[in-house]
């Protein structure tokens, strides 16, 4: 029979809703409509970026999305080698997106479970975690961290306490190592890892509310205690793995396998990366005092805020949900009404009216405003050039009869295999071309295409196979009606 209130049931619920978001993504990969996800293994990449954020983790940085996408490339195109390269960066920011849970209000995963209250009744309840957070760094750029549940996620448990859980593991650690186990062994020491890691993040997260407020931390016993707590962990820590890696270089220097020899070998940067982690620990943990009495001397003389910031959510939208109608009126009102502000008024009183006419103006600069210097955009160069530009001149005045727009795409293609491109702009240009401005410009001849209905057979243009000849400009004699453009008289006056 389950004990009521059994707080073993209810982590062991916590730690079942922490995987869900990882298999909903396994389940959501079907309907992606730009992948064929069949080869991929969702929830086994979504471990492994976890991974990839937690081990990027320090105090002041937290992992590059970027990074971690590159650093899971591999992985990922392990599963699916066949695909791109594209593909493989795309699936690992897809997953890297749902683990942080882009899209939802506070980015946040919600799991309803159940557990007996005091009495032995059914209560549900609501449990609301992260795995990936997005938070500003110092240099303001936009880093991920782990959360501690998806700490606990990797190393398979929830909610323990992080001294005993890292005291077992750097136990069983040294028990592994002596029996010669290197591969648990590494397991063991990639879990310890993990365990130091969470236990710095629990010491940013209150650095981070101390500078944020410092009423909100208990620095009279809690944190204190935690940092008594942090230094002996540090100091056993150091002392347990020192000796770890005396053993773990006995077993590297008698091993005959270079396999083993190479497991000795990256076990010891294991432990090597650990007694890093605990220095940088120690660090921050001497920084500390320091920190707090900053914040406290800066926050005492800034003053607290004027007026009270209203929770919109908390204190006017879930309240008035409750209400009916007519009760809910009166308190959106007066928020919505100070929301507002002051309306300004369309017309000024009398005494701004005069106010404004008594205002002497603004003295002005006699030499007027500066001009500001355009920015000039840079010249585009001719994308055909001076010799096509002639080429294309001897392909259309050539013969000086009409000729069809695909005898003459015909004959640039023999002349140069860029030149039928600028041969139909320019007879496309020449349609219902203006004679006006060929006589008021000088020019002695103009070029001329119309439409008769024929299509165009060319490999690589299409439309209409437009009658194209050059017609010379005599003075006063062409465009006779005044408009301008080539009619059918003007065409046989040219003619």
């Amino acid at each position: 029979m389950v004990r009521a209130g059994d707080d073993g049931v209810a982590r062991r619920l916590k730690a079942l809703a922490c995987t869900a978001p990882l298999h909903d993504l396994d389940s959501r990969r079907t309907r992606l409509d730009w992948l064929d996800a069949a080869p991929y293994q969702m929830s086994e990449i979504a471990l492994q970026a976890i991974d990839q954020v937690t081990l990027a983790m320090d105090f002041d940085h937290g992992a590059d999305q970027a990074q971690v996408v590159r650093r899971l490339r591999p992985f990922v195109a392990a599963q699916a080698p066949e695909a791109s390269d594209d593909e493989h960066e795309r699936v690992g920011h897809w997953v890297i997106e749902n683990l942080i849970n882009v899209g939802s209000l506070d980015r946040g995963f919600q799991i309803d479970y159940g557990s007996l209250d005091e009495a032995g009744r059914y209560v549900r309840r609501r449990f609301d975690f992260k795995l990936l957070v997005e938070l500003a760094g110092p240099d303001g750029q936009v880093y991920l961290r782990a959360s501690d549940e998806a700490i606990n996620v990797l190393v398979g448990a929830l909610d323990t306490d992080v001294e005993s859980a890292q005291v077992a593991a750097e136990v069983k650690l040294e028990n592994l190592i002596q029996r010669g186990r290197l591969g648990d062994a590494r397991l063991a020491a990639e879990q310890a890892r993990y365990r130091t890691v969470q236990y710095a993040e629990a010491l940013r997260q209150k650095l981070d509310a101390t500078r944020r407020d410092v009423r909100s931390v208990d620095w009279l016993a809690s944190v204190p205690a935690l940092l008594d707590e942090a230094l002996t962990h540090i100091e056993s820590r150091y002392r347990a793995e020192t000796a770890i890696l005396a053993n773990i270089a006995d077993a590297r220097d008698d091993a005959a396998e270079p396999d083993r020899r190479r497991q000795a070998a990256d076990l010891l940067g294991v432990v090597n990366d650990c007694i890093q982690r605990h220095t940088q620990l120690q660090t921050r943990l001497q920084e500390a005092g320091a920190a707090f009495r900053a914040e406290q001397d800066r926050q005492e003389f800034t003053g607290g805020p004027q007026r009270a910031a209203v929770d919109v959510f908390g204190q006017l939208l879930r309240p008035c949900l409750a209400l009916d109608v007519d009760r809910a009126l009166a308190p959106t009102g007066a928020f919505f009404g100070a929301g507002a502000g002051v309306r300004v008024p369309s017309v000024p009183s009398l005494g701004g009216l005069v106010e404004t006419l008594l205002t002497p103006p603004a003295e002005r600069d006699p030499l007027g405003q500066p001009v500001p210097e355009p920015e000039l955009a840079p010249v585009v160069p001719d994308a055909f050039g001076e010799l096509r530009w002639a080429r294309a001149d001897a392909v259309l005045g050539a013969g000086g009869d009409v000729v069809r727009l695909s005898e003459l795409l015909g004959r640039a293609r023999d002349v140069d295999a860029e030149l039928p491109a600028l041969v139909a702009l320019r007879t496309l240009h020449a349609v219902g071309t203006a004679i006006a401005t060929a006589r008021n410009q000088g020019d002695g001849s103009v070029l001329i295409a119309v439409d008769d209905g024929a299509v165009l057979h060319d490999p690589e243009f299409g439309g209409a196979d437009l009658l194209v000849a050059s017609a010379a400009v005599l003075a006063g004699d062409l465009d006779e009606d005044g408009d301008g453009t080539i009619d059918g008289n003007d065409r046989r006056e040219a003619s």
